[in-house]
């Protein structure tokens, strides 16, 4: 491993509710996934994140999820697989749109919450995703949860597919990541996510919640950028990439 990405959830905020420090997180990630009005984001936010991402060299991706900002796109909405490739389709073109306003190009997609937990396991519902992306932004990459429906059914689909992890979530046996409802699925310490994320660096497999260790595959770290602790976490594991002699750059 030569080189990884590493990314953030940003342009989170609407209207006069502020989420995240996009900022300084855009100076310390490679990729920014933009949210794109559905979970979170208006016309204001997306122009600023995109903006902000220009000005800093980041790459910029769209960050879909559920039409639902009291629950920040982290409950499911049982939606059709006709309703979620109109929900991709129509956020992508949200964000592309105001892309262009900004002089931003929006070069890959990763899916939010609850839908992303969703297309994880349920084949169905990626090839829905992939179908709305292969129809509509073709030459968009997909970034998706390594081993996951959503990673197979996208490179099924002939789409340009990368491999993602998390610093800051738990994971179990299966591979999936822990659901934020029970213990283990958020880690908030800096050091035990670098301790982890070294375990993983030096073995290809990343430890469970159950003390056991799964196998994945990296393009891409992600932290989420709507925590307090968000940029001493991003700093911490930026750095601990650097100590292993690994530079970091976009999948894209």
């Amino acid at each position: 491993m030569q080189a990884i990405d590493l990314n953030a959830d940003l342009g989170e905020s609407y209207g006069p509710w502020s989420m995240g420090d996009d900022d300084t997180m855009m100076d310390i990630v490679s990729s920014a996934n933009i949210a794109c009005g559905g979970h979170a984001g208006d016309a204001a936010t997306m122009h600023s994140a995109l903006s902000t991402a220009v000005q800093k060299g980041v790459v910029a991706g769209a960050h879909p999820g559920f039409d639902d900002k009291p629950g920040f796109g982290r409950r499911r909405i049982p939606l059709s697989s006709r309703e979620i490739e109109q929900l991709i389709a129509s956020q992508l073109g949200t964000l592309s749109g105001v892309a262009g306003l900004a002089g931003a190009s929006i070069r890959y997609i990763k899916p939010h919450g609850a839908l992303s937990n969703w297309a994880a396991v349920d084949a169905g519902v990626s090839r829905a995703i992939a179908a709305a992306v292969k129809a509509a932004f073709p030459d968009l990459a997909v970034l998706a949860i390594s081993g996951t429906q959503l990673e197979i059914e996208s490179k099924k689909a002939g789409l340009e597919t990368y491999s993602e992890i998390f610093a800051d979530r738990g994971y179990g046996d299966d591979g999936n990541l822990v659901p934020r409802s029970e213990p283990g699925a958020m880690i908030h310490n800096p050091s035990e996510a670098c301790e982890r994320l070294q375990r993983f660096f030096e073995t290809g497999k990343m430890p469970t919640v159950s003390g056991g260790a799964v196998s994945l595959a990296a393009d891409s770290i992600c932290i989420h950028g709507d925590s307090a602790h968000a940029v001493a976490m991003a700093l911490e594991v930026r750095q601990m990439i650097v100590d292993n002699n690994i530079s970091i750059a976009s999948f894209k």
